[in-house]
């Protein structure tokens, strides 16, 4: 272990993500009651939240199969209910998946949404507010349109009934444990043509596992799928009706839920036992699909949420901003990732940035000598970045152009166009000295992890990705647009 003051946060309880550096050691304590493939102390064991272990797609002890196919290296292979882009999260024997299946049902556009029949009061034993068809006075003053319509050329306005639906699939075998639906309803506005309803990814510490639809609510099941407690937000309007993403992140004891969109924003802390809101903290932003990045430097948890704005970094304790920088760019997405005390945030819709941070100051940090290197090209638009040591990988938009820097100097070391893949909404995932990415159409590449391209393996499966891959030890979980695969050397 090495003395660099910058860590991640001990999230999720009950085990603790090391401190980072260039040589990542990764020994997450696990629960001893929590059921797991590997030993107590292996940190292959989990994936327990949207970007693994460490929140960053790296699993230093992963050692997935290289090569795969419909007819090589297939666990199994299991048709999913519903339609979804979430990560699957892993602990121990369950796989848990979010998805918006359809029930057939149609109802008249202008009908209010309702809870479903399993959906109780919250834990304050107060109903959860009605999610309402329009939004109230004020809410929409930042509105660019209004809401209703689905973006990206999808202009229609949802009729169908859909059940958001957390499911516990077995590890072992695929077949479904348990499905519970967190809400029924018809969502209030449409998605973008590759966007869907149910994009955010659920997060566990082991013992519980809290699942996020955003404008459908937060919802905190067992194990088992016994429903303990439940919070509703009220409604979402996305720029120009692109449809809703990004999850929580949990930290110890404190669940953070970030709202962001084209009305009254706001961040976030639940305590995560009892759904008690710990503190909340108004913010002014466009909609963003960030997931808030937890970490710690010099002893203090912070969270980090990106946004076109201001980047802001929160004491995880009281909510209050530590540090804020501006210049990223519109429709922020990609989850930042940090070590060797640097942030590394970025964004890559139409003006395309990525900003190098030196953590350690407090107050306005644009344009001063805490950016260390940032850069104005080739950045993410969808994926988050994957920094593998010292070396930062990252699309360009979201085509099949991968970049490489030395992530200490801004010095490059690649930017290459990807034969195979059609481009990439999913994150890389680095494990065993390689680099795994998953493609829009099926062909997933394995690179090694170097300052050069050098492909290790092309492979080729009858599904589409856009769900970011998971690894857990041996196994590799891709979820395409209808199945869920498990793959692992056989």
């Amino acid at each position: 272990m090495t003395t660099d003051k910058t860590s991640f946060a001990s999230t999720p309880a009950p085990f603790r993500r090391p401190t980072t550096t260039g040589s990542l050691i990764a020994g997450l304590l696990l629960a001893a009651a929590a059921p797991a493939f590997g030993a107590a102390d292996d940190s292959t064991s989990n994936w327990p939240q949207w970007r693994g272990p460490l929140a960053n797609g790296l699993v230093p002890q992963g050692n997935p199969p290289t090569k795969w196919s419909e007819t090589e290296n297939v666990k199994w292979k299991v048709k999913l209910p519903g339609k979804g882009t979430g990560t699957p999260i892993i602990w121990g024997n369950q796989i848990f998946i979010q998805a918006a299946i359809p029930t057939g049902k149609k109802i008249e556009p202008a009908a209010e949404n309702k809870p479903a029949a399993n959906f109780s009061p919250n834990v304050f034993g107060q109903a959860a507010a009605p999610t309402p068809a329009t939004p109230p006075p004020g809410e929409g003053e930042r509105r660019r349109r209004p809401g209703g319509g689905g973006g990206g050329g999808r202009g229609e306005k949802p009729t169908e009934v859909l059940q958001f639906a957390l499911m516990s699939i077995d590890r072992a075998t695929g077949k479904t444990q348990w499905q519970k639906i967190a809400r029924e309803t018809v969502p209030h506005e449409g998605h973008h043509l590759h966007h869907g309803f149910a994009s955010h990814s659920p997060v566990t510490d082991g013992q519980h596992i809290y699942s996020y639809f955003g404008s459908r609510g937060l919802h905190c099941y067992d194990m088992k799928g016994e429903l303990k407690w439940q919070k509703d937000f009220g409604t979402q309007r996305t720029a120009a009706g692109f449809g809703e993403g990004g999850s929580p992140a949990l930290s110890g004891n404190t669940l953070i839920v970030n709202w962001d969109h084209e009305g009254d924003d706001f961040i976030a802390a639940f305590d995560k036992t009892t759904g008690k809101e710990l503190w909340r903290n108004p913010r002014d932003e466009k909609t963003t699909w960030t997931t808030p990045f937890i970490l710690q430097h010099d002893g203090k948890p912070q969270v980090i949420v990106a946004a076109s704005g201001r980047v802001r970094s929160y004491d995880l304790a009281t909510g209050k901003v530590i540090w804020e920088c501006g210049g990223l760019g519109s429709n922020v997405v990609p989850t930042p990732v940090s070590d060797f005390g640097m942030l590394f945030a970025m964004s890559g819709h139409r003006e395309p940035a990525l900003l190098a941070i030196k953590l350690g100051k407090t107050g306005d940090l644009t344009d001063t000598d805490s950016i260390v290197w940032k850069q104005n090209r080739s950045t993410p638009y969808v994926p988050s970045p994957l920094l593998y040591g010292d070396k930062l990988y990252y699309f360009s938009k979201n085509d099949a152009t991968l970049s490489c820097f030395n992530a200490k100097t801004g010095e490059s070391l690649f930017s290459e166009r990807l034969e195979g893949p059609s481009g990439f909404y999913a994150s890389p995932v680095g494990a065993s000295g390689r680099i795994y990415l998953a493609g829009r159409n099926g062909t997933s590449l394995v690179l090694k992890h170097s300052d050069k391209v050098e492909i290790l393996a092309t492979n080729i499966l009858d599904e589409k990705f856009d769900a970011s891959p998971a690894v857990v030890g041996k196994e590799l979980f891709l979820r395409g647009h209808e199945y869920l695969y498990c793959l692992t050397e056989k």
